[in-house]
């Protein structure tokens, strides 16, 4: 089986829409893919009705924004039920403000000198949930910077760059115990990808395990070797699991769905622990 537990549609910052990302993940060769879109379920429904008659499984799930100690960082959250209200309640207040924040950072850009406007960050994010990435788009078709991930510097986007501005994040302890409580299985996204930024400490991991955290996302594209070899071990020294993904955003990043994938004897050990909802099978 090829397992893929990180992908994005454009009900955030993917370009795929939901029907385009099934599709893509079919043809990619997946057995299995999840829907992770930042704090929202928008596109849950649509992914739903495009995997009937397909042979791929949909992991109905979202990726959700958290700080401790300063430092940002994303928890994956699986087959937890949406409608549970406290979850459901802290994702709304997480998606409100990332509206307030985008206005503010397209602010702090054009101070800085850059010709872009709220219209066309609008415009670029469609129905989708405004984030940096349809920010950095913007910066790109203005000549700004070259690419998207040139954005993301201290030039710019980057946490703590020029151009960033706080938002609300949810204490990721809290996010755990939220996730739990909705039947879902949260994982640590990208735990050892320092060139996003400051990363948190094995004690910060400790103590989300401690929480209820149920995995790290070992196998990533912002891990060398040696941060996945640290990370496996560390999981496996606090009883978590190890999966592996390719956080893909369709062409605004330039990884491939199922480039990282997660082990099935690891997805069947998630499985185990969801109560929430279960995957959807075409």
């Amino acid at each position: 089986m090829r397992i893929d537990l990180h992908a994005h549609s454009n009900a955030s910052d993917g370009t795929d829409s939901p029907a385009e990302l099934v599709a893509n993940a079919v043809a990619a060769g997946l057995d299995v893919v999840a829907l992770t879109d930042h704090d929202t379920v928008a596109g849950h429904a649509e992914a739903a009705e495009a995997v009937r008659g397909t042979r791929l499984t949909l992991v109905p799930g979202a990726e959700l924004s958290c700080r401790v100690g300063g430092v940002s960082l994303h928890l994956l959250a699986y087959l937890f039920d949406p409608a549970e209200p406290a979850f459901a309640a802290e994702r709304e207040l997480v998606r409100t403000d990332r509206f307030r924040r985008g206005r503010a950072v397209v602010e702090r850009c054009r101070e800085l000198g850059a010709p872009i406007s709220w219209e066309q960050v609008e415009r670029i994010a469609g129905t989708g949930s405004v984030g940096r990435p349809h920010i950095a788009s913007a910066l790109v078709e203005a000549g700004v910077v070259a690419t998207v991930s040139d954005a993301f510097t201290h030039d710019w986007l980057a946490n703590g760059g020029r151009a960033d501005v706080p938002k609300h994040e949810t204490d990721p302890a809290t996010a755990v115990r939220l996730v739990r409580a909705a039947g879902g299985v949260p994982v640590f996204a990208h735990p050892g990808a320092v060139k996003r930024g400051r990363t948190v400490s094995d004690q910060v991991i400790a103590d989300l395990a401690a929480a209820g955290l149920g995995g790290l996302e070992v196998d990533h594209l912002d891990h060398d070797e040696e941060t996945r070899a640290r990370l496996r071990g560390l999981a496996a020294d606090l009883g978590l699991l190890a999966t592996g993904s390719s956080d893909y955003h369709g062409h605004r990043k330039t990884v491939r769905l199922g480039e990282y994938t997660t082990d099935p004897a690891v997805y069947e050990a998630l499985l185990a622990q969801a109560t929430g909802v279960q995957p959807i099978a075409g």
